[in-house]
């Protein structure tokens, strides 16, 4: 996937996706949502089993807005 930031999100809509923050923790579940300033709501993940295993993550258990200063990655 490749292209403009904001083209990738509006792809990932409704996706599971990672999100890694500043501070090193990283957060999975379904990309909601998202802004020009690149917050994204992420929504409880579908899937457990599809979780990257090269990472400790946090699932989201509900619905979750992070603030788009904080994100240092995005993956699908």
């Amino acid at each position: 996937m490749s292209g403009r930031p904001l083209d990738v999100l509006e792809a990932s809509l409704d996706e599971p996706v990672t999100v890694l923050l500043k501070d090193g923790n990283a957060y999975y579940g379904v990309l909601a949502g998202y802004d020009q300033h690149m917050n994204v709501v992420l929504e409880e993940a579908l899937d457990e089993d599809t979780v990257p295993g090269d990472i400790e993550l946090e699932q989201v258990q509900d619905t979750t807005i992070i603030r788009g200063d904080n994100v240092v990655t995005i993956k699908a």
